[in-house]
């Protein structure tokens, strides 16, 4: 490339950061670190009456938390309005715009009538006609006036070659004279997008298909100012499975980035799904580190079909779509386990069961537990919920597992405690020295050992399913399994 590419992400702060903007996000940091080049955080601030202090530090939060870095910014589009309003002065100069004193009244007319007549509905250009002297006679009447950009007349057209969908072209004729500055003084997302990108010299404009209906009238004001055009690269839109854009109105929290922070998601599997989403990747792999995954990263390979967020607003065991759920099982099952400790410290800590000697005396103990149970886990939430008997001895007892393993042989209530009793005079409570144990007795009592198995299992984890039990009781300790088994005969009354 003949210049450093310069790219930007420009949320609007009016609420949470949610998939679509994440992943807009991801895109342009992916192009940034590919490239070498710089990712500009510009929060468009611009709409005062909406945009929030809340929600700026949450989009900020989101991003970090996804591991999305940036070169420059937050820059605030608000800071910049001055400079926004002298471009459209500029504009004005240059006779690229012109004042537009009709009211909204007329306006409403011409276009009612327009209808009524099945003619252009698109402003007539009436302001565009009026001499210096009468403009002057009507800013002297104190009339209000929009600024209107004054597309080209003729057979001409603005043309361009997008890097996802190809050459676009719309011609001038199909093309209004649009407001860039509104009665009040206060300019158009068109113009202060378009100003904020020629200050920032954003080479790459990589956005959603949304904002493909506004690249030619923003090429328009490149122009007029004397700017280069940024290439343009819009991202096709994700949609639910009911082919509806995804959206916080529509969707609410079931999209926004810190309601899977909030239920278990790793930052990198978010960000691995969300790249999938619309992205043809090579030889159909799913799986990526961060280095591979900018390594492999292209434009080109945006798909232009839309792609499918599989929101599951009515299943409590899949809230979301399965496939994003199986890349975070990955990462959660796979990744080195002083990697996922962090996180599981954190839900531990939630849920008011970590243990500061989990970090000091316990560590190895710990990271051992952690590496045998997360064989089966989906979440990090699982740790404090599916795991938490391995952490606490207040733990919840599935009834499904109470009425299959335990209700269905009352016989384990004298069982059990015997258990418990030879369990604990054990020298060595060792993985082999308890299969033992458990076997020979299920021999002593004539009971097949999957029964006595399965109901240990339940007595000691509260869980139907998991790792190998013998492995399970080591990492439970032998003080903990012999008193739980002990207490069980409370589960038969």
């Amino acid at each position: 490339m003949d210049q450093d590419v310069v790219v930007r992400f420009p949320p609007s702060p009016t609420g949470y950061l949610h998939i679509g903007g994440a992943r807009t996000a991801i895109y342009n940091w992916l192009f940034a670190q590919k490239t070498g080049g710089k990712l500009i955080l510009r929060i468009e601030d611009t709409d005062a009456e909406r945009s929030t202090e809340a929600s700026i530090q949450g989009i900020i939060e989101s991003l970090k938390w996804l591991g999305i870095t940036w070169d420059e910014g937050p820059n605030f589009q608000s800071h910049f309005i001055d400079e926004h309003r002298s471009a459209a002065q500029k504009l004005l100069a240059s006779r690229h715009a012109y004042k537009c004193f009709c009211s909204k009244e007329e306006l409403e007319h011409k276009r009612q009538r327009a209808m009524e007549q099945k003619g252009d509905v698109k402003y007539d250009g009436t302001c565009r006609q009026l001499t210096p002297e009468r403009v002057v006679e009507k800013e002297a009447d104190g009339m209000p006036y929009t600024i209107r950009m004054k597309v080209p007349e003729g057979k001409g057209s603005v043309c361009f070659e997008d890097i996802v969908y190809g050459r676009i072209e719309y011609k001038y004729k199909d093309i209004e004279d649009f407001v860039i500055v509104r009665s009040n003084g206060q300019p158009l997302y068109l113009l202060s997008n378009a100003v904020d990108d020629i200050r920032d010299k954003v080479t790459h404009v990589i956005r959603g298909q949304d904002g493909l209906s506004n690249a030619h009238r923003q090429i328009l004001i490149y122009q007029a100012l004397g700017a280069p055009v940024p290439q343009f690269a819009h991202m096709s839109l994700t949609l639910d499975p009911q082919k509806a854009k995804i959206s916080k109105r529509r969707h609410g929290e079931l999209v926004a980035v810190h309601f899977y922070k909030a239920h278990g998601f790793l930052p990198w599997a978010l960000v691995n799904f969300l790249v999938l989403l619309g992205w043809a990747t090579p030889e159909s792999r799913e799986i990526f580190s961060k280095e591979e995954l900018i390594e492999a990263f292209s434009l080109k390979g945006i798909n232009r079909a839309n792609s499918i967020f599989d929101v599951r607003k009515n299943d409590p065991k899949y809230f979301t779509d399965p496939k994003a759920i199986s890349i975070n099982a990955h990462y959660l099952r796979h990744l080195p386990v002083d990697e996922i400790e962090p996180y599981v410290r954190e839900e531990l800590t939630k849920a008011g069961i970590w243990d500061a000697e989990y970090e000091n005396t316990k560590r190895q103990w710990f990271l051992k537990t952690v590496e045998l149970i997360r064989s089966r886990f989906h979440f990090t939430t699982d740790f404090a919920t599916r795991g938490r008997a391995y952490f606490s001895d207040d733990y919840p007892i599935e009834p499904r597992a109470l009425k299959k393993n335990i209700h269905k042989y009352p016989e384990l209530k004298k069982w059990l405690p015997v258990l418990a009793d030879r369990l604990f005079e054990l020298q060595e409570f060792t993985v082999a020295a308890a299969e033992a144990i458990i076997r020979d007795m299920a021999a002593e009592f004539e009971i097949k050992p999957g029964v006595l198995i399965n109901g240990i299992r339940t007595v000691v984890t509260g869980q139907l399913a998991g790792p190998g039990l013998f492995d399970v009781l080591v990492a439970v300790g032998q003080n903990r399994v012999a008193d739980r088994l002990r207490k069980s005969v409370a589960l038969f009354d």
